[in-house]
């Protein structure tokens, strides 16, 4: 028989697009009467750079498979698709290339969700909204306002991270360095008036709520417990003298650490601290050392690095449990105003800022901690931070650090001088933003009224389209008509609030907005609707949010909560935190990155094809234009078809790890598919009148010979497996299962004769549960057998009618991992069955008789293998 040609990829991945389209949307959100069970797929919101990415086209495709996977299963499936389309690049890109950054987002989206519709992903294209949308922002305005009426939002003074080139204010997390994550600007600390969202108000609540989060991982749960920072110790107080005994204020600091309060040899205060900035006024050495700290960022990252710096303060601390020995009080650049009081005292053997920082300075080093193992102290070169013994502590010598910890808060507060605290990291969210494109905050500045909220009979406040960027800082600032107002309450003139939100305000409840059709009215939360939805089932995205968006989401939601727009505690059911796609970065001898195109191989080395210079070759790393490493999924849908890369993004590894891009890897998932497609073509070209008359796709395998029916069944344990993979995210198994299946089918195809149409119904069922992962092909396979529904109009198969339970299993048993044995035994027999079995088998007692195995590794109905 004649070798059916490759299948077609361009003629019917451009057919099968515009058919979803014509037939009212694929993915369109169905709410079907009979009580069906709802399940919210939600991969993370993109922002619209300009060009997707094949680390985009992974996550898109992990929800993708799940969506289309579960409206097989009989769900009502909600998948929508949308952009958080508002912050800084859009300025950014508009300074660069004289474009209005509306215009460069708006392009950018059409040009993105283009790209998307390549790979026929499933979504809800009627419910796309860009967080730009006037009628999106709108709502956040009015969302902002009842949260103003809760109290939950306010305006003070706070030292922040200044961005001299950007003129704006940064988040600690987009300091790098000391230096602005864009522009690579030094950072300035400088005291503004910001607006904050309370979201401290919910501390507790956020800390203790994360153990209803069973399915999100355990690392993304410990990293926000650990962002919360909820800390127990001792706050301590000091009275500070001058170096005349005269007292100058009494000062509290807060210790995680109180146990070590015999090590201390200082004590330091931030820059910002109300003792220091009083010293300042009348110490020229202070003020400028004061100035200097302004200076700096005040990101916690950047603190850590720092070289840690002070002055001294001509002054002495004092605490009773020192029995008047009095600590050199020092402004440090590494203490923190936010956290505790804004001071902390010195044990330099038992921290190491404090350590580096008595270093410099040539201040006592005091051990107050013996190792547990140890009969001294460890002393050294470096600090000792572990539990122990205390020694040299007074009345704590002797005990645990846990047992003197306890014991010193319970001391200081039955004795006056100190008491319990507890302490968490979190801090309110300073929402400000000096910049033009976001959402802005719909506050008026009134002369006799003050701040002032904007009536809701505003709302929207609208950004101005007619602003120029040719100069630094923010156009709203400068624009001349659109910040002159009237105040709402007086009447008087007045001027807007120039500042807009910080764009992680707007993707912490898109997830709400999504379970809206359009047909409602978006003005207002529609509560039924989102009660239908919410919570979002599967939560698909990459770790580096597991922090701030999933903190300020969960906060957003509770907020609204007692705001009285929903009715639940928690936005995301099960979070899923797929790994990143890399590939190799090539870096010639003189810095600059090469791209593959630009390097081959000559002597078993990689040159680069300019100048025959050997180059060095990177481990694998994360796409980025500048490494020149990235993959165009535009060329890679070009040259092997939406379905090939589909499946290779899912293929080569687990998706919760990094995947490495491979040219091996793309080209082996298109000659499966080839394969597939050639196994299809042979059975359909010569069994076209069982195609014609189309039975359905159970099989009745009574009516197959024992042997060959044992065949068929081993293909349907193969693809019977998929779905319960596909629940569990191991889509690489799954995939390899149906390659099973394939291979089965291959040996199959001799008895296609006699079984042709059990053949075609195994067919059939394979190319259904690969249908998540190859839609175009799956479909085109489905039209190919004779199915007149289409793969989506098809349910997921019931296996369990074929009966698929195995009587028996063959273990393959070795010893050390090495073969020695295989053996019959009854299918799921336990591991102490077969390890009595195996006891009479000789060439096992002979490898064991002169030892005993220290552990054995059994997995049931597959293999035992003795360590020894």
């Amino acid at each position: 028989m004649k070798t059916p040609a490759n299948y077609n990829f361009q003629l019917t991945e451009k057919k099968w697009q515009q058919r979803w389209k014509s037939a009212a949307g694929l993915g369109k959100t169905k709410e079907r009467s009979g009580g069906r069970e709802k399940c919210y797929v939600l991969e993370m919101f993109m922002y619209p750079s300009g060009r997707v990415h094949m680390g985009h086209i992974r996550n898109f495709m992990i929800g993708d498979v799940i969506a289309r996977f579960k409206r097989a299963k009989g769900f009502d499936v909600l998948h929508p698709v949308g952009w958080d389309a508002f912050g800084l690049p859009a300025e950014n890109a508009a300074l660069a290339n004289a474009v209005h950054p509306k215009d460069w987002t708006y392009g950018n989206i059409d040009s993105m969700r283009k790209q998307l519709e390549l790979f026929g992903f499933s979504y809800d294209w009627e419910r796309e909204f860009a967080t730009c949308d006037q009628d999106y922002y709108a709502v956040q305005q009015k969302i902002f306002l009842d949260m103003y009426k809760k109290g939950l939002v306010y305006r003070k003074e706070s030292m922040v991270n200044w961005d001299p080139v950007d003129n704006c204010v940064l988040a600690n997390e987009q300091v790098i360095d000391g230096r602005g994550w864009r522009s690579g600007a030094p950072i300035e600390s400088r005291q503004l008036s910001q607006w904050f969202f309370k979201i401290t108000a919910y501390t507790d609540e956020l800390f203790q709520d994360l153990k209803l989060l069973q399915e999100w991982p355990e690392k993304v749960r410990t990293m926000q417990e650990r962002w919360i920072g909820y800390s127990r110790g001792l706050m301590l107080d000091f009275a500070v003298k001058d170096k005349k005994g005269r007292e100058l204020q009494d000062l509290s600091i807060y210790s995680t650490r109180p146990e070590t309060i015999f090590g201390a040899s200082f004590v330091a205060i931030s820059a910002q601290h109300p003792l220091a900035q009083k010293l300042a006024k009348t110490a020229p050495a202070i003020a400028k050392f004061v100035y200097m700290c302004s200076k700096s960022s005040v990101s916690t990252g950047d603190m850590d690095k720092m070289e840690k710096l002070g002055v001294d303060t001509e002054t002495l601390a004092y605490s009773p449990l020192l029995d008047g020995k009095g600590l050199p009080v020092y402004i440090a650049n590494f203490v923190l105003q936010t956290y505790g009081t804004g001071a902390i005292f010195g044990a330099p053997a038992h921290d190491m800022r404090d350590w580096d920082f008595a270093k410099k300075y040539n201040l006592p080093i005091k051990d107050v901690i013996r190792p547990t193992n140890s009969e001294s102290v460890r002393g050294g070169d470096a600090p000792y931070l572990g539990d122990g013994v205390m020694v040299d502590s007074g009345f704590l010598d002797g005990k645990t650090t846990q047992e003197a910890k306890d014991y010193i808060i319970e001391y200081c507060e039955k004795i006056g001088v100190g008491k319990a605290s507890k302490f968490c990291r979190l801090r309110d969210w300073g929402i400000s933003r000096q910049r033009y494109w976001g959402c802005p905050i719909p506050m008026i500045h009134c002369e006799r009224c003050g701040v002032v909220p904007v009536t809701e009979e505003d709302l929207p406040v609208t950004l101005p389209i007619d602003v120029t960027f040719d100069k630094p800082g923010n156009p709203l600032d400068r624009h001349s008509t659109w910040r002159k107002t009237k105040c709402p309450k007086c009447g008087a003139q007045a001027h807007r609030e120039a500042d807009t939100m910080d764009t992680f305000v707007d993707s912490s409840w898109y997830f709400i907005r999504f379970c809206q059709d359009k047909e409602s009215d978006l003005s207002v939360f529609n509560k039924e609707q989102i009660g239908r939805w919410l919570p979002v089932d599967y939560y698909i995205g990459g770790i580096e949010h597991a922090i701030l968006h999933l903190l300020y989401a969960r906060f957003f939601t509770k907020a609204l909560r007692d705001c009285g727009y929903v009715d639940l505690d928690e936005p995301f059911k099960a979070l899923f935190t797929q790994g990143m796609v890399c590939h190799k970065a090539y870096r010639h001898v003189d810095g600059h990155w090469l791209s593959p195109e630009e390097t081959e191989i000559k002597n078993g080395k990689v040159v680069c094809k300019a100048d025959n210079t050997v180059v060095k070759v990177g481990r694998s790393e994360k796409m980025s234009k500048s490494k020149k490493n990235v993959i165009s999924p535009d060329e890679m849908v070009r040259i092997y078809g939406a379905d090939s890369v589909r499946m290779f993004v899912l293929s080569d590894s687990p998706v919760d790890r990094d995947i490495e891009w491979s040219d091996e890897g793309i080209t082996g998932c298109w000659r499966f598919i080839n394969r597939f497609w050639r196994l299809v073509v042979m059975f359909s070209e010569k069994y076209a009148d069982v195609i014609a008359a189309a039975p359905g796709t159970t099989l009745k395998l009574d009516r197959i010979d024992s042997q060959t029916s044992e065949s068929f069944k081993q293909a349907l344990r193969s693809i019977a497996q998929v779905g319960e993979l596909y629940e569990k995210f191991q889509f690489n198994r799954a995939i390899a299962a149906i390659h099973d299946a394939v291979n089965v089918m291959y040996d199959l195809l001799d008895c296609a004769d006699v079984y042709d149409e059990e053949f075609r119904g195994l067919l059939l069922l394979t190319n259904i549960v690969m249908a998540p992962i190859t839609p175009h092909f799956s479909e085109e396979v489905n039209q190919k057998l004779g199915n007149t529904k289409t793969v989506q109009e098809i349910d997921w198969p019931d296996f369990t009618v074929y009966k698929l339970q195995k009587e028996t299993a063959i273990i393959a048993v070795q010893v050390n991992g090495k073969l020695r044995a295989k053996l019959s035994v009854s299918a799921g027999a336990s591991q102490q069955d077969v390890e009595n079995m195996i006891k009479n088998l000789d060439v096992v007692k002979k490898c064991l008789s002169n030892c005993c195995a220290k552990k054995v590794v059994f997995v049931s109905d597959k293999i035992i293998n003795f360590v020894v």
